[in-house]
């Protein structure tokens, strides 16, 4: 469980860098690959890694129409960027990561939140993802 651990926050180290930069996460994905590679100081980037980060690309504007609708009292950009990546990332595995169980996500993501962001950030990660887990079911239908 550890290697999921690490994965978990190196993809979302990557979508932060991505929004940071204002690049594209695949760009960012293959820089991290692509240094990984070149210098073994640095640690291998996972296929867990690029399996998260390719998902929440392929589906980045309807997990953002997602959590601007569901997050009371914030828009998308005016709400941290820490947080606002903790929950891209948490929302994509709790949507469409079907092996990974919604309890697993939802912890997983309010410990990333707990170790980068305020003291306020872990409820309200833990509450927001926990009303898409709420409404999971509804939210695929709606895609397809």
């Amino acid at each position: 469980m550890a290697a999921r651990n690490t994965a978990r926050k190196r993809a979302f180290q990557i979508l932060f860098e991505g929004d940071q930069r204002g690049a594209e996460v695949l760009t960012v994905l293959a820089d991290w690959v692509r240094l990984s590679r070149a210098d073994t100081r640095q640690p291998p980037v996972s296929e867990y890694t690029m399996e998260l980060v390719e998902g929440y690309a392929q589906h980045a504007k309807r997990i953002d129409e997602l959590i601007a609708q569901y997050s009371v009292g914030w828009t998308l950009d005016r709400m941290p960027v820490v947080d606002r990546n903790i929950l891209r990332l948490g929302a994509y595995e709790l949507i469409w990561v079907d092996e990974t169980p919604d309890a697993v996500v939802l912890d997983e993501m309010v410990q990333l939140a707990k170790e980068f962001s305020t003291d306020e950030s872990p409820s309200f990660v833990n509450g927001l993802l926990g009303r898409l887990k709420e409404l999971k079911p509804s939210l695929r239908r709606d895609e397809v």
